[in-house]
């Protein structure tokens, strides 16, 4: 008998492969459309194996490697997916037996593969231990053992090299397989923090303030279902990490002004602005995509917010009718996304070196289009969810060199140095 967890596990990896979907909306569809056979333990479960499989894809081929005769190429995509997922339960998870490990996944091997198949897979498997691991660990080339141990792409070990430095490499390398946690923003616009926090421990779900600056995000770790519960429908939080948030809490916004999001979906920074200016001034919303544009007005309906103007626009190209409109420009750019490879870790082998120059294009561009619609005296914050110098530090110093009127902010309250103290503290990329 097949193994409902994993089997649903196996499916998702090979939609996450074949579509190049993203891995948490992949995993949250199929969970859903089996929500009926799983409970708690079983979501969980599929969750670890999604999840970690993907993360360390690199490191479980190179196991595969060491053992199959046949290329990875060669082997057909179910069976692939199947020695991921029995590799990764043999080296990284301690509570699965090893013989459940193996025989689970000959199963999996008889019903989508065929009688050699499962041969095959069961003979990999049973050769397959945690020390396979360790010897990766002992390779000596840095760039090389970090990419194996941590399965990160060596052409991306090198890019964070440049920017940060190997030592700070590693850890970041090793940072992209942690399980991040859950943080909520509490919608200042209909309750308190303090009153919401009672309302969580009224119902025996944990958290913990993160910092005092923001004391209306909170680190949950047992709320489940989040989008059927009662007081997420009715607008009295929503999901978003601290990291998002102190981008929108640099543009220290206003009542009444004036202010441009041109990257806006799906909406947590714009909702975010908006709670910050007490629902009074106006926010134009751009995204170039209409159905993302969709999910900025929901959002901003479930939090009953009304100062939010959404506009379908594409940012890289000129809008003369918005030269001087706006007092504030939030420009939360598109990037590689190498900050959020912990929600979404898929990103690792979606990306290549080639997109680098690409996609920083592209952010000056946007750059040097929305600074024109700024006030005289206006503000503006450039921010991306990642971390590589060629996306942050060269666009600004780009910028700057060919716009003299234009400098770098640190305001009485060292807004920006309170940002990067925080970032580096608490490691979250």
């Amino acid at each position: 008998m097949i193994d409902k967890s994993r089997e649903i596990a196996l499916k998702t990896l090979i939609e996450i492969e074949e579509n190049k979907a993203y891995s948490n909306i992949t995993l949250n569809k199929n969970i859903k459309e089996n929500k009926n056979k799983l409970n708690e333990k079983d979501i969980a479960f599929i969750s670890e194996l999604v999840y970690g499989t993907t993360s360390f894809k690199l490191t479980l081929d190179e196991v595969i490697k060491k053992y199959s005769k046949i290329k990875i190429s060669k082997i057909s995509k179910w069976i692939l997916s199947i020695l991921r997922l029995g590799i990764y339960q043999i080296i990284f998870l301690d509570k699965v037996p090893k013989s459940a490990a193996v025989n689970e996944s000959v199963n999996l091997a008889k019903r989508y593969g065929h009688k050699a198949s499962s041969n095959f897979v069961n003979a990999i498997l049973r050769k397959v231990c945690k020390e396979d691991f360790e010897e990766l660990e002992n390779i000596q080339d840095d760039i090389e053992r970090i990419s194996k141990t941590t399965s990160t792409p060596e052409w991306l070990v090198k890019e964070i090299d440049k920017s940060w430095g190997i030592s700070d490499t590693e850890d970041i390398c090793k940072s992209f397989n942690i399980r991040p946690k859950i943080n909520i923003r509490i919608n200042t616009l209909k309750i308190k923090p303090n009153d919401f926090a009672k309302i969580l421990k009224e119902n025996n779900i944990k958290y913990e303030s993160l910092t005092e600056d923001m004391p209306e995000f909170l680190e949950v770790s047992n709320l489940k279902n989040i989008e059927d519960m009662d007081y997420f429908k009715k607008g009295y939080f929503t999901v978003q990490d601290i990291s998002a948030g102190f981008t929108a809490k640099l543009l220290n916004p206003q009542e009444g002004e004036m202010i441009l999001d041109a990257c806006s979906a799906p909406g947590g920074k714009t909702t975010y602005i908006a709670e910050m200016m007490h629902n009074k001034g106006k926010i134009f919303a751009w995204d170039i995509h209409e159905h993302r544009i969709n999910l900025v007005k929901e959002n901003a309906k479930r939090l009953r917010i009304d100062i939010i103007e959404t506009e379908v626009k594409d940012s890289s190209i000129f809008y003369e009718e918005y030269v001087e409109k706006f007092d504030k420009v939030l420009l939360d750019v598109p990037c590689l996304g190498i900050g959020v490879i912990r929600r979404k870790p898929d990103i690792k082998w979606q990306r290549t070196e080639k997109d680098i120059k690409e996609i920083s294009d592209l952010q000056f561009q946007i750059l040097n289009n929305c600074y024109r619609y700024l006030k005289n005296g206006g503000e503006l914050i450039y921010s991306t969810c990642s971390i590589l110098k060629e996306e942050n530090e060269n666009i600004i110093n780009r910028f700057l060199e060919i716009n003299g009127d234009f400098e770098i902010e640190k305001d009485e309250k060292n807004k920006i140095k309170f940002f990067e103290k925080y970032y580096a503290e608490n490691r979250i990329f």
